[in-house]
Order: structure tokens, then sequence, then C-alpha cells
């Protein structure tokens, strides 16, 4: 099968450890392996101690016990597939579930892994594409109409990668009504849950209420733990967890024994580190609500309500233009819309690290200077 290359790590493989300061990545702030061993006391000798043979291949049982006691409450540890970060069981679900011909509806813009390896495979894709007018909101009316007799699934991402969208818990409900009349398997990447700026509105897994939804997560996001490469899919479609379990097979097979031990320390302290998270956010939104409130009329800003990137729009110039002036001329990294197919008038700006307070200030001079974006 030829694959379409994947723009957004094309682009980051180019820039992303030669630009001096990234103001796009969709990570949070990480730590070390010491700053995460410091959560559990004797973590470190467990750590020495780890057995480097084969593990498990649905993933080490410790680490399946917490991901089921931690994020889940329907969803037990034998209905857990870890895999080797959240692309590989996005690209193992792609192709176990369907045959060509069949049809995906799409929440988009979002991340190309969500169509572009199922349309390589012969799959019909129709976009359900985000309202930036209204907020990035999706129009729960319209799913009817791009409903085909071949439709077999429905792909969303709450929170949205990239806008920060969160539906209402009425919203999510109609969603999850909407796929079971129709009996449609939904993808529900979750890597962002857990990130939300006011936890009350923290969404419920879609595995736990919607008997053919497959939940997706990994600890690059929700914890930000990129290096430690786990992800997941959490499910109680028993044909989901049979076809994905023989696919594995042919990709990792198993997953990293240190990885898995570290990930389930991680797991087990997930509320203290989605929290650390979510510190940063919140300050880091302060200073961008100040920023775009100096630029507006060079920007528009809506603000995310949830994980750790959003979805500006420039008014009057080429988001390409614009991010390859910036790159140049400070060395600050971000993200054009062209990458994400969805025109050129948007950018993806990070919000989770530490340094945005030092890189931020580098953007308002390159505009003071500019005289604003043209």
């Amino acid at each position: 099968m030829k694959l379409t290359p994947f723009k957004l790590e094309r682009y980051f493989a180019e820039h992303e450890f030669t630009a001096r300061y990234l103001l796009c990545s969709s990570d949070p702030e990480s730590m070390s392996v010491s700053e995460l061993l410091a959560y559990e006391p004797g973590s470190s000798e467990g750590l020495e101690q780890t057995w480097l043979g084969y593990t498990e291949y649905p993933g080490a049982p410790a680490l399946r016990a917490e991901l089921a006691k931690q994020l889940y409450t329907l969803t037990g540890a034998d209905q857990i597939i870890v895999h080797t970060g959240a692309q590989e069981a996005i690209y193992s679900f792609m192709n176990t579930m369907f045959a060509p011909g069949d049809h995906l509806i799409v929440h988009m813009p979002g991340y190309q892994s969500h169509y572009s390896i199922a349309q390589d495979r012969g799959l019909a894709v129709t976009p359900w594409m985000a309202r930036e007018s209204a907020g990035w909101s999706l129009d729960l009316d319209e799913l009817t109409q791009l409903l085909r007799p071949e439709t077999k699934a429905l792909v969303v991402c709450f929170p949205h990668n990239p806008t920060g969208y969160l539906p209402s818990a009425d919203q999510f409900n109609a969603i999850i009504d909407f796929a079971r009349h129709h009996n449609l398997l939904l993808f529900s990447d979750e890597v962002y849950r857990g990130l939300e700026l006011d936890p009350a509105q923290r969404l419920p897994a879609a595995c736990d209420v919607y008997e053919r939804a497959i939940s997706l997560g990994a600890l690059a996001k929700s914890h930000g733990l990129a290096g430690l490469r786990i992800g997941w899919i959490a499910t109680r479609d028993r044909e989901v967890l049979q076809r994905m379990s023989t696919f594995k097979d042919y990709l990792t097979i198993s997953n990293s024994a240190p990885s898995e031990y570290l990930a389930t320390i991680a797991v087990r302290h997930t509320a203290a580190m989605t929290r650390r998270a979510t510190d940063i956010t919140r300050a880091n939104l302060q200073l961008l609500d100040a920023f775009f409130a100096r630029h507006e009329k060079t920007f528009e800003w809506r603000k995310p309500r949830a994980g750790t990137i959003a979805f500006p729009r420039l008014k009057n110039t080429s988001a390409h233009e614009f991010c390859e002036r910036l790159l140049k001329q400070t060395g600050v990294l971000l993200l054009p819309s062209t990458l994400l197919d969805h025109g050129d008038a948007n950018f993806r700006i990070g919000f989770g690290r530490k340094n945005l307070p030092q890189i931020l200030p580098m953007v308002d001079d390159y505009l003071k200077n500019l005289g604003g974006a043209r």
C-alpha cells in the first residue's frame, strides 16, 4: 500500500530539532526519568529490576489494570490493548476494521491519520467539518446528511486537535445516540482527555457509554510523556479487540518493558500529572488572551476549552507565508493550517510548555516591527 506522506510529521522532521523555539508543540511540558520516579518511593529500584524480556502483547497487566482503574468505569483491563504510541493504534484500527468501499465520517480539521490511512486503503471519507464561526462546534444535524448505506464508523476527537473544542455533555450524548442508532463504530480520540480547563466539563470515555466505541489514549498528551511511546485503545467490542490483537502481531508485537514500567507509575499518578499540565496551560492562556487582544487587527482568537493547542486565524495574510517568515526571522516555529489540510488562514499554536512566556515576546516584537502581519 502506498501511503500519503504525513505532512505534519514531515514538517517536524525538517524543523522540530533545528528551530530555536517551538511554539506549536501539541504535547505539554515533559520531565526526566528521575522526576517521574520521584512520584513513587522505591520506584528507582523497581526500574533497575525490570526484566528486559518480551512483555505481554496486550500490555503489562499492571499497566492495563491502572489504566482501567484510573481512566475508565465499565471498561476493564482485559478490554485494553497497549500500543507503541497512539499512532500505531490508529494505524491498526484503520487496517483491521474496514474493507475497500466502506465509508467513514471523520471530524475535521484533524489529525491526518484519522483519514489518510483510510483513504489510502480505498475507503471513502466524508469530513464532518467543525464550524470556526461557531467556536469550532459541530452541527449535529449534518450527521444524518453525511450518512451513507456503506458508512461503518464515525471518527471524532474530544478534546479536539487542533482547536481545543469540547462539546457539552448533551452534544456528546447525541453523538453516542447517533452512532448507536445506526450501529456505527465510534472511534473516539481522547488523547487530551484530562486536560480540560474546567474539570467539570470532562466527558466520559466513549468506551464506557457505548458498547461499539473505541477510546484512544496516549501518555504523550495527557501526561506529557511522549518519549515513553505508550498509547492504547479501550473498547468493549470483542471483534475490535480480536482483530486489533491479531494485527499487532505484525507490528510491534509487544511494547518496551521499561516504558511500560514507567507508564504504570505515570498512570497511577494521573491526577497529579494532568494537574501539573493544566497549571501550565491555564497560566499560558492568560498570556495568549492578552497577546491576541493586542493584535486583534491581525488575528481572530477563539480560546480553547481543553488540551494544549489552539487554532487562531490570520485576517490579512497566508498562514504558510506568515509561519515561514516568522521562523526565518525569529527562529519561532508555528504550524500553518496547510499542513492540516485546512486552507491557508489558520495556524496551530501550542501552550503547554513552560517556555511560552519567553517565546511570546519575540512574536510580539516581530509583529510590532512589521507593523502587523501583512
